[in-house]
């Protein structure tokens, strides 16, 4: 582990320099680094993050909503290191090796329901990709080839690969990969501060936006819809709960028209919102869940897909074979890393505090409604967003250029310099999300209200 010691001698500048010379960040304006150096994080443990110059940072978004169990946990190094002494890598094509086969026994059982079939895979878009080909692949084996489309719902983030670009309902993060992927639809989110109907009924509009779906679904034909894609808590646009009997609508709505209810946890599962799958949390049963970040704390890359026996079922007979794999899905160092990841949440009963404490969560970052500037507080377990807007009373939110200045010209900075490494978006309604570690407490949660409230309170001002 990297010392206070060893970050002296640390060449924060050279590093900086190397990166604008080198290296392309992801989703990355990089030209905001033409006057300014490239942040560079050297070091984490517990909760917090420092920087190449020795500055503390509380990880409000546990990375990218993935470190549960928080940073220099050396058990998971230590596992890692064990697996690579014993088999550092094999692909399981037509092989499998110990630590995948314990890993998907352990998903199995975990799982709601008969999701008992585990496709690894190595990233969350991935895994969004496969459940996509394998809902095409499965119904052409059951004789319904028309059934290819997909739903999903709009501003949902899905991944950035060509099919789940597709599938994501974010205009401006899809733009310039014109054309995508054919055949998939949007439909409303559950947004309810922006509620076009029943906005006085929290339950009614949830049946509204469900029963969307269906006229999705019949206005297409129900013989060419294969798949609805939904995540348990919305991600962009801030954090969507989903109104109480969604769920159980969407599941009805799914069984009638023989479509594939997908529940991608690619976020919310492992511990985010509560439990080892969201499904659990809000009651249905998915056919597919799809899953990474969580799975191991962010340690190693991972993801997987979780599928019916219903959906294997084919592929056990004669020479049938999904044509899909990766070099990397299932490694070794990743599934020994993923156990010991599982091993630690539940010595530490991790699920059971974020159930315990995110009451307390809630009520911390709703002290900051009194900010003129904070509109709505919404999300469950460890998982928020803040919905800022122009005026309480109409719901104004801010025109293109505010959101230039505010958000990204001072908003984004402006958190990170006070010390609180989150998240301020605008590819829906301007938003600031947080994701903390799992091992967060009452003392993490008023930092981050803190520093919420002062940089707030500053970005009002702009306005």
């Amino acid at each position: 582990m990297t010392t206070t010691a060893d970050l002296a001698s640390v060449d924060a500048s050279g590093l900086a320099q190397a990166a604008r010379s080198n290296l392309w960040m992801h989703f990355t304006r990089h030209s905001a680094y033409d006057e300014s150096d490239v942040p560079v994080i050297v070091r984490g443990e517990g909760p917090y993050i420092w920087d190449a110059r020795g500055k503390r940072y509380l990880d409000g978004l546990a990375g990218l909503f993935a470190v549960q169990v928080g940073h220099g946990r050396e058990e998971l190094a230590e596992a890692a290191a064990r697996q690579t002494k014993q088999l550092a890598y094999f692909p399981l094509w037509g092989h499998a090796h110990p630590a995948a086969i314990e890993l998907a026994s352990r998903l199995a059982e975990a799982s709601p329901g008969d999701l008992n079939r585990v496709f690894f895979t190595v990233s969350g878009g991935e895994s969004v990709e496969t459940a996509w080909k394998l809902a095409k692949q499965y119904f052409k084996l059951v004789g319904k080839p028309g059934k290819h489309k997909v739903i999903s719902r709009a501003l949902a983030y899905h991944g950035t690969s060509q099919g789940a670009l597709s599938i994501t309902g974010i205009p401006g993060a899809k733009a310039d990969f014109e054309p995508l992927v054919p055949s998939t639809l949007r439909v409303p989110n559950t947004n309810f501060y922006r509620a076009p109907e029943h906005a006085d009924d929290y339950e009614a509009y949830g049946r509204w936006a469900a029963d969307q779906i269906e006229q999705a679904i019949e206005f297409e034909g129900a013989d060419t819809v294969a798949a609805v894609f939904l995540e348990p808590v919305q991600n962009t646009g801030g954090c969507f709960v989903p109104p109480p009997g969604y769920f159980a609508r969407v599941r009805e709505i799914c069984d009638k028209h023989d479509v594939l209810l997908v529940s991608d946890e690619v976020i919310c599962a492992f511990g985010r919102v509560g439990y080892d799958f969201a499904a659990k949390r809000y009651g249905y049963q998915p056919d597919v869940i799809t899953t990474a970040k969580g799975l191991t704390s962010g340690y190693a890359p991972l993801g997987a897909v979780l599928a019916s026996e219903r959906l294997m079922e084919p592929f056990t007979r004669g020479a049938t074979t999904f044509m899909h794999g990766s070099t990397y899905g299932g490694h070794p160092v990743s599934c020994a890393v993923a156990l010991a990841n599982l091993d630690l949440i539940a010595r530490e009963d991790l699920y059971g505090h974020v159930l315990d404490r995110e009451a307390a969560f809630r009520s911390t970052l709703d002290k900051l409604t009194d900010l003129p500037i904070v509109g709505d507080v919404r999300g469950a377990g460890f998982f928020y967003g803040i919905e800022l807007v122009k005026d309480k009373t109409t719901k104004e939110t801010f025109t293109a250029g505010e959101s230039e200045r505010v958000l990204r010209g001072f908003l984004s900075e402006a958190l990170f310099e006070a010390g609180l490494y989150c998240r301020a978006d605008d590819r829906a309604e301007p938003v600031v999300q947080l994701s903390p570690p799992l091992i967060c407490d009452q003392a993490q949660f008023d930092e981050m209200e803190q520093i919420l409230r002062d940089t707030l309170t500053r970005a009002w001002k702009l306005l």
